[in-house]
């Protein structure tokens, strides 16, 4: 059911090939109480990559220096973004920035997002929900502007263990906070009479 709801793929950066890993596929939904679900679908061998294994689920900083899945969201017009950070162990982390790579100047609290994760011979899949509250989306008719990201680490690569996968590569390194690569779009949902 996941693999087949995942209408983008994500593309590889050309300087670090990742020969273990097929596909990259992803996609995100927004619904009208705010809530945001990102989902991911790797495939490769998996026996060559590092997955991180279970763990308690918890706020966990450096999750980017393993595998991990990854999403970026900002405000159509606006330079603050949030980035989140996935990981198939069940931890995560997400930071808000008040502009390129600056920290907002008021540390943020977010709630945990939910998220399931499954490891099967020939691919992973993850699914994380970022409950309603976690960002200020329920007043804004504002478009989000969103950037699918993983980071892949493999057991065996000579020429480096990790490669980065992103919905737009815009520099001649890895940079999943060029908001050039913010390229899925999700506008506001309308609100239904009587509903949500």
């Amino acid at each position: 059911m996941l693999p087949g709801d995942l209408p983008l793929t994500l593309l590889c950066h050309p300087a670090t090939p990742a020969p273990v890993v097929r596909t990259i596929e992803a996609g995100a939904t927004r619904r009208a109480d705010g809530t945001l679900s990102f989902r991911y679908c790797l495939r490769g061998d998996i026996v060559r990559l590092l997955i991180p294994t279970p763990d308690p689920a918890g706020r966990t900083d450096g999750l980017w220096e393993h595998t991990c899945f990854e999403a970026f969201v900002g405000l159509a017009g606006q330079t603050a973004y949030t980035e989140f950070n996935f990981s198939p162990s069940g931890q995560w982390a997400t930071y808000a920035f008040a502009d390129y790579r600056q920290p907002a100047a008021e540390p943020e609290v977010f709630a945990p997002p939910q998220i399931t994760a499954r490891v099967f011979a020939g691919r992973i899949e993850l699914e994380a929900v970022v409950p309603p509250g976690t960002l200020d989306l329920s007043a804004s008719e504002a478009r989000l502007q969103i950037g699918l990201c993983a980071v892949v680490e493999a057991r065996d690569l000579i020429d480096g263990r990790h490669s980065y996968w992103a919905l737009r590569h815009a520099a001649d390194r890895p940079d999943f906070h060029d908001r050039r690569g913010f390229v899925l779009e999700l506008a506001a949902p309308r609100r239904t009479p009587g509903g949500d």
